[in-house]
């Protein structure tokens, strides 16, 4: 029997959609069709997968405004759905132009021996599982899709069952590409129908929490194939005595609580110097107390609801541990429940410290907990006390000195008076550190390469004595 998954409306409060989740058997079968058409199309010149990608673009954008409409209905959200979108479009033409550099003929490979001469061939895993997160469910289910097919790999996508209802529009664009639904297929599903694909893949791509890395990561290791993990992050921004609190404290509430702090990448701690820490948490709180929740209407603010509920009770959770040991609320904190959604608007705490959840794990919600430092090792060192260490921010009145601090974070990528800037210009290569992932970047030029293995191919072209074979005598040429 099809497993039917109830799926909830953000907004509501109400489950008002299902999906049928992909069970073994399913999943066998179409990781069998995909496989039965992968070798033609890693065969195919890179420009012919290029022409194909750009046609899937121009469906996307042919059904944008409905694409737009499933992302608000499951997200409660509508200039980020509209952001997420238009975004995705863009990363289609990123990743054709580094599927370009990547396959462009390479210069000869020099050998210590003149007799031989070296060549690669780039061999693409033939089949790629990509088991993608609810925060922003169309970028991320492209973001590792798009490359791993322009590598010439086929792909089985599972987006999450959190946030589903663009599935069926995103089948539609694909069926309406000539050629690519012989190598892509997106599958409806929860972490059983995961499980079942990493058993029959060669290689897996997931996006979301640590705890579920870990077992994707030790199910692949089972298998001996490789595993790409983005996980989660609890990203510091440093605030210097000499930065402008005013561009401060506008990128980082903007940092924070951009798609509801819905972000792996949202800024989740902030260390500021105690000399100006009072007047940044006062135009901190002042402008935040500015920012409006998109209720009723989605046009209504700019914070929607939180998406998923468990979250909303890890929310809870974080600001209760935190108050009980003696943090301050400064704006917000409350979690209001309007209409069947669950909403928090823009919380500042100060009187932190690192005994609180809040300052270690992942919040995941528009929550801004601000911490005093005295110096900057200090500084660097509350940055670092932590086991994520996907990005991080500085300001500081220079980029010298700003940068003289970000050389010493922990983190995979660090943006200098601004914030979330990996989002903003993701064609540059960076690594997650620590627990926030394992692999190869999924930005820049590596984004596919890593889908490809280099086959070295060694010619000799002279013939005549070779000092280390034998050739069936007593002993090797040179001692005969």
């Amino acid at each position: 029997m099809t497993k039917r998954i109830s799926v909830r409306n953000p907004r509501t409060g109400l489950a008002d959609y299902t999906i049928a989740a992909a069970d073994t058997e399913e999943t066998a079968l179409t990781e069998q069709r995909l496989r039965a058409h992968q070798t033609e199309w890693a065969a195919l010149p890179v420009e012919r997968r290029i022409a194909v990608l750009k046609r899937f673009k121009e469906a996307i954008i042919r059904r944008r405004e409905e694409i737009v409409a499933r992302l608000e209905a499951d997200t409660g959200r509508r200039w980020a759905s509209e952001m997420e979108v238009d975004s995705a479009v863009g990363s289609i033409d990123r990743a054709c132009l580094f599927a370009e550099e990547t396959f462009a003929p390479a210069a000869p490979v020099p050998t210590p021996d003149p007799q031989v001469q070296a060549s690669a061939d780039l061999v693409a895993y033939p089949l790629v599982a990509v088991i993608s997160p609810w925060n922003f469910p169309f970028q991320l289910a492209l973001i590792d899709a798009v490359p791993a097919l322009l590598a010439g790999s086929a792909v089985l996508l599972k987006p999450s069952e959190m946030t589903p209802r663009f599935i069926p529009v995103l089948r539609a664009c694909v069926q309406e590409t000539p050629g690519l639904a012989d190598v892509f297929a997106v599958v409806e599903g929860d972490g059983s129908t995961g499980a079942a694909m990493i058993e029959v893949v060669d290689a897996v791509c997931f996006t979301g929490s640590v705890r579920t890395g870990r077992v994707i990561a030790a199910a692949a290791a089972a298998r001996f194939i490789p595993a790409f993990l983005e996980l989660g992050g609890k990203d510091p921004a440093i605030v210097t005595a000499s930065a402008d609190l005013d561009v401060a404290t506008s990128a980082l509430l903007w940092g924070s609580t951009i798609n509801s702090g819905h972000s792996c990448m949202s800024i989740e701690r902030v260390y500021v110097d105690r000399r100006v820490a009072d007047e940044f948490t006062a135009t901190l709180v002042a402008k935040a107390e500015r920012v409006r929740l998109a209720h009723p209407g989605l046009g209504d603010g700019e914070i929607g609801p939180i998406i998923v509920a468990a979250q909303a009770q890890t929310i809870r959770e974080h600001l209760d541990d935190a108050v009980a040991k003696g943090a301050r609320v400064r704006t917000g904190g409350t979690i209001e429940d309007l209409g069947g959604g669950v909403y928090l608007r823009p919380t500042v705490l100060t009187d932190v410290d690192h005994t609180m959840r809040v300052m270690r794990e992942e919040t995941f919600g528009p929550v801004i907990p601000v911490m005093t430092y005295d110096g900057a090792d200090e500084a660097v060192a509350l940055a670092n006390d932590t086991d994520f260490g996907l990005s991080a921010a500085v300001f500081a009145g220079t980029a010298d000195e700003a940068l003289s601090i970000a050389h010493r974070l922990d983190a995979g990528a660090v943006s200098v008076n601004d914030a979330c800037l990996t989002g903003m210009v993701p064609s540059v290569e960076k690594n997650s550190f620590k627990l926030s992932g394992l692999g190869a970047s999924r930005m820049g030029p590596p984004s596919v390469r890593r889908f490809l293995r280099r086959r070295a191919l060694l010619v000799r072209t002279a013939t005549g004595p070779r000092p280390w074979y034998y050739d069936g005598a007593s002993g090797p040429a040179e001692e005969r």
